[in-house]
């Protein structure tokens, strides 16, 4: 009988393991076809398109929930927010009602979820319960506000305006305007540097990040990258960050403790965008905003090794299995 025992949990243990296994294999990557109004959803093994799922119209950017069961996908013009498996990408339920929302993330205490409103020219700011999102404030904010970020307590959440040139920060208290200053033409992507008071942002209307002292609210230095410089990835390596140069089809790697460049990975598809870092931190996946392809760069070479087709304009992308994030709170 012990041996009888053994037999049955051995075989149990392996059919159990061999559920775990087909459950980790139904993980997608997930891309948001901003200008075709779907997700493309895509093996992460094979490398092959595997679905298309409808979205709502124009979605961009996308923010994994607090407690990770659900991905959320803001669709900008048709003000919704899209709610997914983060492993599968299928549909959950949608929120209607949410005006414009480009650009979406939850403050570090999970108790503010805070969307731009690019179309709007405003940022709205809802409270959140861990399920319910109820509005707080708009607040107006010229001239095309594009990406969001917090400061590392929590208490300011940036706002880059892509059309005034202008950085502006929030103070989630009081939900008021706190500051803002002029950084350069059409800033996006804020990454908040660890153990600092500075942020990097992508000027996409220059060919270089800005170095921002928020606490002095001034430009100290700016790194050169890339025309176009856009959005970020940290590649949790204690050293860098990656930005992609929308314009100049590169991705630089900039060392965010001296704040210079160290390289540049070349040969991309036009219009790199948005990034994600495999677990193993071997692979960063890109969306190539103006090719309708992602591809698949070896951070081990620094060469592209795989493009896949998808749809129109893709734009943000996600799975599961990814490397940490390091900054409060990008997409």
């Amino acid at each position: 009988m012990p041996y009888l025992h053994r037999v049955a949990c051995y075989t149990l243990g392996c059919v159990f393991a061999l559920i775990g296994l087909r459950a980790r294999a139904t993980d997608q990557v997930i891309v948001l076809d901003s200008a075709q109004a779907q997700i493309t959803l895509i093996d992460p093994v094979t490398h092959k398109v595997t679905g298309v799922i409808p979205a709502g119209k124009e979605p961009h950017h996308l923010m994994i929930t607090p407690d990770h069961r659900s991905l959320i996908i803001a669709n900008s013009v048709s003000n919704s927010l899209l709610f997914v498996d983060p492993h599968t990408g299928q549909i959950q339920h949608t929120l209607e009602g949410v005006e414009d929302p480009y650009q979406l993330a939850f403050s570090p205490d999970h108790k503010w979820f805070v969307t731009a409103a690019l179309r709007l020219n405003r940022v709205d700011i809802y409270h959140y319960d861990g399920k319910n999102f109820t509005i707080a404030k708009r607040i107006p904010l010229a001239d095309i506000p594009s990406h969001l970020n917090f400061s590392p307590d929590g208490q300011l959440v940036f706002v880059t305006l892509q059309g005034s040139g202008e950085l502006a920060a929030i103070n989630l208290a009081t939900q008021t305007l706190a500051w803002r200053m002029p950084v350069g033409r059409a800033p996006a992507g804020i990454w908040v540097v660890p153990d600092s008071n500075d942020l990097l942002i992508g000027m996409t209307g220059e060919d270089d990040v800005a170095v921002v002292d928020w606490s002095k609210r001034q430009v100290i230095k700016r790194i050169p990258t890339g025309r176009g410089a856009h959005n970020f990835r940290s590649l949790d390596d204690g050293v860098h960050v990656a930005v992609s140069n929308r314009v100049a089809d590169t991705i630089s790697l900039i060392d965010y403790r001296t704040l210079t460049r160290s390289s540049d990975i070349t040969g991309l598809l036009p219009g790199p965008d948005d990034m994600e870092l495999s677990a193993d931190r071997k692979y960063l996946w890109v969306t190539f905003r103006f090719a309708r392809h992602v591809g698949v760069i070896d951070m081990t070479t620094g060469k592209l090794i795989d493009t896949i087709a998808v749809g129109r304009s893709p734009h943000g992308i996600y799975f599961f299995d990814r490397a940490p994030v390091i900054s409060p709170n990008p997409d």
